[in-house]
């Protein structure tokens, strides 16, 4: 079974995908485009992902949040009703969580002299907050691009980052800045703190 559920990437972000909206309904080529995968390969691990029970054909309108889908597009969703769904659940989180790890760890190796990394926004589930990194210190711009977009390859979603300079944080956090605020009121993590603010 193992090998029907990980035997490809374009499986795995399938899965990622559908568990991450699970009331939502997707049809063919707006997986395709979400994915950035092939059609051919998307219509395959449908097909298999269907055989197994993962997930479920759902009528035209159904969907929540329907993009332009025709009604004889086929549309998928997610089936709760299968019955490893909650484990599979499980599993695909914790994989998330090692790779966050992974990624926390190849920033602080390669961003540059961090002063102060926090985590907010999409890693603590803070929506109201307007990024979901903010970088203090002498940052390397491109290696944490560099970074930031690998790991949005494999999120298969986009992670908003702020990088500054202690000057301008410091002048920020003296008048109150309404950014900084907002990150230090919503739920935050601190990967690194050498400024002893945590």
């Amino acid at each position: 079974m193992l090998e029907h559920l990980f035997g490809s990437l374009t499986r795995i972000k399938l899965l990622r995908l559908f568990y991450g909206n699970q009331e939502r309904a997707y049809f063919v080529r707006e997986l395709s485009r979400a994915i950035e995968i092939q059609l051919n390969a998307v219509r395959r691990e449908l097909a298999n992902l269907e055989e197994i029970g993962i997930i479920k054909q759902t009528e035209y309108g159904q969907s929540k949040e329907e993009e332009a889908g025709t009604e004889r597009s086929k549309y998928y969703k997610i089936n709760t009703g299968f019955f490893l769904h909650e484990e599979l659940g499980a599993l695909l989180e914790k994989t998330q969580l090692l790779e966050e790890r992974n990624f926390i760890d190849l920033l602080k190796k390669r961003a540059g002299d961090i002063k102060m990394m926090i985590l907010t926004g999409f890693f603590t589930n803070a929506t109201e907050v307007g990024t979901d990194i903010l970088f203090v210190g002498d940052i390397k711009v491109m290696a944490v691009a560099k970074a930031i977009r690998d790991f949005e390859k494999f999120l298969n979603h986009a992670v908003r980052y702020t990088i500054l300079d202690e000057k301008e944080f410091s002048e920020r956090r003296e008048i109150g800045d309404r950014f900084l605020y907002s990150i230090f009121e919503a739920k935050h993590i601190f990967a690194v703190d050498e400024l002893k603010l945590g």
